[in-house]
């Protein structure tokens, strides 16, 4: 039996290196590959700017709604919640009243959020 004395050596960095070794060729690989073998005849209709099948009219730099942003944030932020709900359930009997206690201030400290957005009839379309 050999004893472990919690001490590493530079033989043990090597299956990193390898790695990042490979990551790094994989990539540069692949940009000049791409390059080398890819298409080349530039044209005008291919360099246009292209949005989802529809032709590009106007200026991209108009302003529009903030809805659609504050709607995704929402989204985000309660999504993040089921998120961090998961390991709450999975370990609910370990945490005991202390973790419930917990949970209801999370839970409430998001409600209030929720209640602050319904007043300021951020999801109104309006």
């Amino acid at each position: 039996m050999t004893e472990i004395t919690g001490q590493s050596t530079s033989v043990d960095y090597i299956p990193i290196l390898i790695q990042l070794a490979v990551a790094v060729g994989f990539g540069v690989t692949t940009i000049i590959g791409t390059h080398l073998i890819g298409p080349k005849v530039r044209t005008e209709n291919k360099l246009g700017s292209f949005e989802s099948g529809v032709e590009v009219i106007g200026n991209a730099r108009q302003p529009f709604s903030i809805k659609y942003f504050l709607v995704a944030i929402l989204f985000v932020i309660f999504d993040i919640e089921v998120i961090f709900m998961y390991p709450w359930a999975v370990n609910f009997r370990e945490f005991g009243w202390e973790g419930l206690i917990e949970m209801f201030v999370f839970m409430g400290l998001l409600l209030l959020g929720f209640i602050y957005i319904i007043k300021k009839k951020a999801l109104d379309w309006d």
